[in-house]
């Protein structure tokens, strides 16, 4: 990336800062051509989240979701988990210092990819007063979602005062941005293939959501990824994947580079995707160029096995994640001892 690019990035992050009040909307804050210059080299992806637990004294699992991205000395906390406390004891437990982390991105405003927002940011702030003061999110993340009762149904919004109140400012994406060099946030991804995994499982009803267009089926239409580019391919960490993940791993080819998709890492809600669901699923997995995955959360765990046998990958390059599972750019998967 150009030194002009990083001075732009640079930029959109001070006004973010000092706007009043303290969140605000950016585009992407670098062109295709910008973004495609910068390579990442050293890559490392922890889970801090997910259901399983698979070392002894080795953090509690939960229906939640977070991982810390190490970028070349950079790193980047992806979501918070459910439990207020949960990837805090986990860290700790792990050996993970999150004090020195300032930016940390969203994917969806759910409650088990936000419970920790508050006790991460309030605890580290004690230490570092910079830590996790910086939150990317997708532009309709804040979006509210009216319940049939007539409570609020979005549980990002009270926290979202809350938050600001410590000093912390929330960043809203409406397209990619370059959250640091070789990392980009997709921002909401486009529905090109109807690959539905919101609302109950198996199909049933969703909610509602307040847009601009007005109050629509709740699609978690600001859902998003983060996306790692290196000299192989790209690298892609989902919270969800409620956009579906072939959409996204599609998607990260378009605004990042046409590239081999060579991982994905994360929840990709296909547990209660049927065998032709899956099937698809692996069969564009394969055409994406495919390599390694690590599925935690809610991508389910008959659903990783079948990806596995589909897609043509081993029990080396495909595994179900356990708290403190680790993706190594370059050396693979470590899915801890017991899916190992």
């Amino acid at each position: 990336m150009s030194r002009l690019s990083w001075l732009t990035v640079a930029a959109a992050l001070l006004v973010c800062d000092i706007c009043d009040p303290r969140s605000a909307i950016a585009g992407p804050v670098a062109d295709v051509a910008s973004v495609q210059a910068a390579r990442a080299s050293q890559v490392k992806v922890t889970m801090l989240s997910t259901m399983l637990v698979g070392n002894e004294n080795a953090g509690v699992g939960e229906w939640g979701f977070a991982a810390i991205l190490d970028v070349d000395g950079r790193r980047l906390l992806v979501d918070t988990g459910a439990r207020a406390e949960t990837v805090l004891k986990n860290a700790i437990e792990l050996n993970v210092d999150l004090a020195s982390i300032t930016d940390l991105a969203i994917t969806h405003n759910h409650a088990d990819h936000t419970g920790g927002l508050l006790v991460l940011r309030r605890e580290l702030a004690k230490r570092n007063p910079q830590a996790l003061s910086r939150v990317h999110v997708p532009k309709g993340i804040f979006y509210p979602r009216p319940g049939p009762d007539g409570r609020e149904g979005n549980g990002l919004l009270p926290l979202k005062a809350q938050y600001e109140a410590t000093g912390g400012v929330f960043i809203e994406h409406a397209g990619p941005a370059v959250l640091m060099p070789g990392v980009t946030m997709l921002g909401p991804v486009p529905r090109v293939h109807p690959e539905r995994n919101w609302g109950a499982p198996r199909g049933g009803p969703a909610g509602r959501v307040e847009t601009p267009d007005g109050v629509v089926e709740d699609t978690v239409p600001e859902d998003t990824s983060i996306v790692v580019d290196t000299a192989d391919g790209l690298v892609l960490i989902s919270g969800c994947g409620h956009a579906g993940i072939i959409n996204t791993m599609e998607y990260a080819r378009t605004a990042v580079r046409a590239a081999p998709v060579v991982a994905t890492i994360g929840g990709f809600h296909l547990f209660a995707a049927t065998a032709e669901t899956l099937a698809w699923t692996a069969g564009k997995m394969k055409a994406l160029g495919l390599q390694h995955l690590l599925g935690a959360h809610c991508t389910g765990i008959e659903a990783v096995y079948q990806l596995r046998q589909l897609v043509g990958l081993t029990r080396a390059t495909a595994a179900v994640a356990g708290v403190g599972a680790t993706y190594t750019h370059g050396v693979g998967i470590d899915p801890t001892a017991l899916a190992r």
